[in-house]
């Protein structure tokens, strides 16, 4: 068992690089038998089929060639499915978000991305465009439920971009994200990659400049689940991320911005939903 003398020099890592570049990836915060009852949870979800309002896979046929037809992300699944609420609320994420936020965090959004090969990614953006968290931002906690790297469309992300205001988008190219805001790289800026293993768990700044490429693999899924919070100290929020959860599950329903929507509005979708 890790000393509590290391544990409390992790944190302080931790702190530390989210600190200075916005993120940080706490490595093996989900058990090997916790990463796969994720996975088996969403994958037996998809051989359902839909769940209106939340999920919404066609079938091949009607899919006209676009893989994210058939596994699209599923929205919100902590307020229909409990194990994806226990998840979000997960004592360990908890945690670790109390340290970065160092205040109590509150949990506003739940998502689950199965990325199959031949998948698009989602172009480079910003959360808080959408949770429009006031005052201060969100945070992502973005959990590999498959080891995630440049092949399969692992994340990428640019380093000291949550310093920035939340910029102005663009539409992105279609034909290799699903999702249609996009920011530039600023100047003196890079993209790097982010290379994770399953229960690995990847934390950042909700203006941090993020996204990710098409899975180019020939086999490999990319599955993530994918929370957003904020701190207990947030006014207000985007309507869509209404009402929130307290670690211990309790609702707590913040002032509501109705000029927000899912994390990434995809093509397709009003021009309006942000």
């Amino acid at each position: 068992m890790e000393s509590s003398l290391s544990m409390e020099a992790g944190n302080e890592r931790y702190k530390m690089q989210f600190a200075s570049e916005g993120y940080t990836i706490v490595r093996g915060l989900l058990s090997e038998p916790e990463v796969g009852e994720i996975k088996e949870t969403f994958m037996e979800m998809h051989r359902q089929g839909p769940i209106p309002g939340y999920f919404a896979p066609v079938s091949a046929e009607e899919s006209g060639g676009d893989i994210l037809k058939q596994f699209p992300r599923v929205m919100h699944p902590h307020r229909f499915n409990e194990l994806a609420k226990r998840y979000m609320l997960h004592p360990d994420i908890m945690n670790v978000l109390e340290d970065l936020l160092e205040e109590e965090p509150i949990a506003a959004q739940s998502m689950f991305y199965f990325k199959p090969p031949g998948a698009r990614g989602q172009a480079l953006h910003q959360d808080n465009f959408y949770l429009k968290v006031q005052p201060g931002t969100c945070i992502a906690a973005w959990a590999a439920i498959d080891p995630s790297d440049e092949e399969n469309g692992g994340i990428m992300l640019v380093p000291g971009s949550h310093r920035l205001y939340i910029e102005c988008p663009h539409l992105a190219d279609p034909s290799i994200s699903f999702s249609k805001e996009e920011v530039n790289v600023p100047e003196g800026m890079k993209v790097i990659p982010t290379r994770l293993n399953a229960g690995d768990v990847l934390f950042f700044n909700g203006s941090v400049i993020h996204g990710s490429y098409p899975n180019r693999s020939a086999n490999r899924f990319r599955r993530s689940f994918i929370c957003h919070y904020a701190g207990i100290s947030a006014r207000q929020i985007g309507q869509f991320y209404n009402p929130l959860y307290t670690r211990d599950g309790q609702l707590l329903e913040l002032e509501g911005n109705p000029d927000s929507g899912p994390c990434g509005s995809e093509f397709g979708t009003p021009a309006e939903a942000h």
